[in-house]
């Protein structure tokens, strides 16, 4: 089993977990009952997931200017992604949403207010 082997099942290994990641994301969005959930679930997943295809992509690419170019991309997608998710909570708390309480949450399971 030679090194182009391993660094080929590697790559393959990165971007299935990755594209999992994104579309476990994406269905937490879509399932999640109330905002700060669903953003929560947005954010982590999907910068889980960017990691990992990134990383597939660059063992996939090789040492060329496609892995220098797919760094600078997922550096970019790993400094904007954290902020733009922060950016979006912090507008939702300044208009007055707000997270539940524990006891809130539980009131809210037992159907009763």
């Amino acid at each position: 089993m030679g090194w182009a082997l391993v660094i080929e099942i590697l790559s393959w290994l990165f971007i299935l977990s990755g594209s999992a990641f994104t579309l476990i994301g994406a269905i937490g969005t879509l399932r999640f009952p109330n905002f700060w959930s669903r953003l929560h679930a947005a954010s982590i997943s999907e910068s889980a997931g960017m990691i990992l295809l990134i990383s597939g992509m660059c063992l996939q690419g090789g040492i060329s200017l496609l892995t220098v170019k797919l760094l600078i991309i997922g550096t970019f997608i790993f400094i904007t992604g954290p902020t733009s998710t922060h950016a979006v909570a912090n507008a939702a708390h300044t208009s007055g949403a707000r997270p539940d309480s524990d006891e809130d949450a539980r009131k809210k399971q037992k159907g009763t207010s």
